[in-house]
């Protein structure tokens, strides 16, 4: 079968890119080994949420004085939780089998391997092992990879899953039991996710990282603020540590820990390894392609196109930040590319969140990265404890950080930590790409009372002139 495009794999990057594809006039088919929808909708991105909820829900719960209210002392069925879970991610799953439907797409079970083509072909041949049997020969002008990534494993210490005591994501999403105690390697977005999660249900959680702070890609003072609002809900922390072994016996894992020259052995009831991803590129005959790699990723120019003819390459396998969003945004864009349609924006703001309680939301350059380039900038900050929406809500921790660029009035970046401050990140997001100002987002009317409210006042504080601290 011929198409204009076949795309592999199908998470957000790559059913998103499909449909903007067939939208374009293309004859399009998609090859997906496992469910529609990839990691992010059915191991990752969604499935985390639902559970982050019924602990966002339950910790309401526990604190229903803090309302003035009352209620029998809670409690929670684990199984339902983790089944409420699974649901969600079910229901999406069946919703972008109906977009492949609705769109005329092509659906192919099974996996994918590139090989190459007649000498005049114009992309590599894709062979696929499909999942009922037998092979299917797939030809295509265009190829597009976004077969996304694993979680990374640490062989050499012992840090490898086993689904019972050590856990990588998709363990913790789907676990044997609820644990007394955990102890998680890697405090990145993942890591801290799980760490807030369960310590909520009342687990004993710590967190162990290498670097010499949590959320290390965030802000310094958002990642402080972070580890004072963490261990103020009892999770625990071991930062500037390496581990050295982990091993499991029958009821428990060690977890072996080098700090400030000494060692130290955390036992608990289950480990989760988070620390970080590997691409999925093996495998599938790149290197019979002679693709360009870097790092286990494929490289590719701001179009998506690799260094093969036809082939192109975005989302987590083409290298980070290993986010849905930038990986939609890419397959969109090479898509559009593909059909010589006008392009989005080349290089747009990546936000990056962490969806802990509290919620953690950054997009553009940090401030210690605008002292690394020379940059000449002024900050703004303003606390959520003098914003009316946040005391009214009981959402009073953390705060809004901005960073302008002195000369211009740029908005070069904006940080944040709090209560729903995912939700607020893309005001800023817009105000990137559309290349606003501080005059601009000074002379901007927030609604009263919202916590957006603090945007305007970190804005205002750049200058100096904050109104209600």
């Amino acid at each position: 079968m011929t198409y204009d495009l076949v795309v592999i794999g199908s998470g957000p990057g790559g059913y998103e890119g499909a449909i903007r594809a067939a939208q374009n006039g293309m004859k399009v088919a998609i090859v997906e080994r496992e469910l529609l929808g990839g990691i992010c909708l059915n191991w990752g991105c969604i499935p985390t949420k639902a559970l982050l909820k019924s602990a966002e829900v339950f910790d309401k719960i526990n604190h229903l004085g803090d309302y003035g209210l009352s209620g029998e002392k809670p409690s929670f069925d684990f199984e339902k939780v983790v089944a409420r879970s699974r649901a969600v991610a079910k229901q999406l799953n069946g919703g972008v089998g109906y977009l492949m439907k609705k769109n005329k797409i092509d659906v192919i079970e099974g996996f994918a391997t590139l090989s190459p083509g007649p000498k005049d072909a114009p992309a590599p041949k894709v062979t696929v092992k499909l999942n009922k049997g037998g092979e299917q020969v797939v030809e295509a002008k265009n190829v597009m990879l976004a077969v996304g990534a694993r979680a990374r494993e640490i062989p050499a210490i012992g840090a490898v899953s086993d689904g019972d005591r050590i856990w990588t994501y998709r363990n913790a999403l789907t676990p044997n039991r609820m644990p007394k105690s955990l102890v998680v390697i890697g405090s990145g977005a993942i890591g801290i996710e799980f760490a807030s999660f369960y310590r909520s249900l009342g687990a004993d959680v710590t967190v162990i990282e290498a670097l010499d702070r949590i959320l290390p890609v965030e802000d310094k003072e958002v990642s402080a603020e972070a580890h004072k609002a963490f261990e103020k809900r009892g999770l625990k922390f071991r930062v500037g540590a390496k581990v050295t072994k982990v091993e499991k016996s029958k009821d428990s894992v060690s977890v072996s820990v080098e700090l400030n020259g000494k060692t130290e052995v955390l036992t608990a009831e289950g480990c989760i390894v988070a620390v970080g991803i590997v691409a999925n590129t093996d495998g599938i005959g790149l290197d019979k392609l002679g693709v360009e790699m870097d790092r286990g990723h494929v490289k590719n120019d701001s179009h998506g196109k690799t260094n093969v003819k036809g082939l192109y390459a975005i989302g987590d396998c083409a290298g980070p930040p290993w986010l849905a969003h930038k990986a939609s945004h890419e397959a969109i864009h090479a898509v559009d590319y593909m059909a010589g349609k006008k392009l989005s924006n080349l290089n747009p703001p990546i936000p990056g969140c962490t969806y802990a309680t509290p919620e953690v939301a950054s997009v553009g350059i940090t401030e210690q990265g605008a002292k690394e380039k020379g940059l000449d900038v002024k900050i703004g900050r303003f606390p959520f404890k003098a914003n009316g929406k946040a005391i009214a809500a009981g959402e009073s921790g953390g705060f809004v950080k901005v960073i302008f660029d002195k000369k211009t009035g740029a908005l070069l970046g904006a940080h944040m930590i709090g209560a729903n401050v995912t939700e607020m990140i893309q005001g800023f997001c817009l105000a990137i790409t559309m290349e606003a100002t501080e005059e601009d987002l000074q002379g901007t009317v927030f609604p009263h009372p919202t916590m957006s409210e603090a945007i305007l006042e970190a804005s205002l504080d750049a200058d100096g002139r904050m109104i209600n601290l």
